[in-house]
């Protein structure tokens, strides 16, 4: 039995019958589009090929962090529940929505002082963010509590290890995920970009494409290099913007390679969706630790300023 409430937020890109749980909140993260504001709701009252179809057709949705009023309604209910309470939060190398949870929290807190509310900075996004949350529900269920489910996910996070693949840079450069110079870059050299998130919950350019099948096959080959076998379950997650038949052929090449792995397909979610557009096609596993892989630069950097 769960011995705490757990809360959650879409930029997961879980499917909606996955994290429709007891005990468990979805915090949903606004989106703009043709001049509507939005709840992404996991694709529940819009379809994956009407979001991107629009896309296609020249729309540019952009996205917002979740309201102060959302995060204060969503946190006062929880203390007027009574239960400790865990909050996974979205990257906030992404968003600055960690940030004014932090703010809310200790204003809810404020006003309720027995309240037990742990925030976990997850330093993911989309699928990856969902292979986080997905472990986090089955140890939700085995009852761990509010501070150990915490501990847990900040441990775990580390160990989440993910690539994709963009069809282009240009609705990354728009909202500001990546340098305008790295989206020229890709643009001109006519490639199909491979990205990760990195320890410190940014997106990192770690290397190109020339074409979509060549493309998924660096996705397997980023698999084979960092799986863990070992890991929290032997599973992968497949992310796909709206291509499907990617996302089978990514499947079927993982399978080849372990046939006993456990594979979940989910469409990115609009949030997400609105920042990679169409076609993005990414593989997440539980694998290497990112603390290990933190580049030369970024340790001098560290260095430099004290940090470990």
């Amino acid at each position: 039995m769960a011995n705490c409430h757990l809360i959650i937020d879409s930029c997961c890109d879980l499917p909606a019958d996955v994290v429709k749980r007891e005990g468990v909140t979805l915090m949903k993260f606004p989106y703009i589009m043709d001049g509507g504001t939005f709840e992404d709701d996991l694709f529940q009252t819009t379809t994956v090929e009407a979001f991107y179809g629009a896309m296609r057709k020249g729309a540019e949705p952009s996205t917002a962090q979740v309201t102060l009023q959302t995060l204060t309604d969503t946190f006062t209910a929880a203390a007027r529940s009574g239960e400790p309470c865990v909050y996974l939060a979205f990257s906030s190398g992404l968003s600055a929505t960690y940030d004014a949870a932090c703010v809310v929290a200790e204003q809810v807190r404020a006003e309720y002082p027995d309240f037990e509310l742990h925030l976990v900075d997850t330093r993911l996004a989309s699928v990856a963010e969902g292979l986080l949350i997905y472990e986090a529900l089955i140890q939700h269920e085995k009852g761990m509590t509010a501070s150990e489910l915490a501990a847990w996910a900040e441990e775990a996070r580390c160990f989440v290890n993910e690539e994709f693949m963009v069809d282009d840079l240009g609705a990354l450069r728009r909202g500001g995920r990546i340098p305008a110079s790295v989206a020229v870059a890709g643009a001109a050299l006519d490639v199909k970009p491979l990205l990760v998130i990195g320890e410190d919950g940014k997106l990192a350019l770690t290397g190109v494409a020339r074409g979509r099948k060549k493309g998924i096959k660096q996705l397997v080959d980023y698999y084979k290099r960092n799986v863990d076998g070992s890991g929290p379950s032997h599973m992968a997650i497949i992310g796909h913007a709206d291509c499907p038949k990617d996302a089978g052929r990514l499947k079927d090449l993982l399978m080849k390679e372990d046939p006993n792995l456990l594979v979940l397909t989910c469409s990115i979610g609009p949030v997400i969706g609105s920042h990679v557009g169409p076609e993005m096609l990414a593989v997440v596993f539980w694998g290497s630790d990112k603390r290990d892989n933190v580049s030369v630069a970024d340790r001098i950097a560290r260095k430099v300023k004290g940090e470990k």
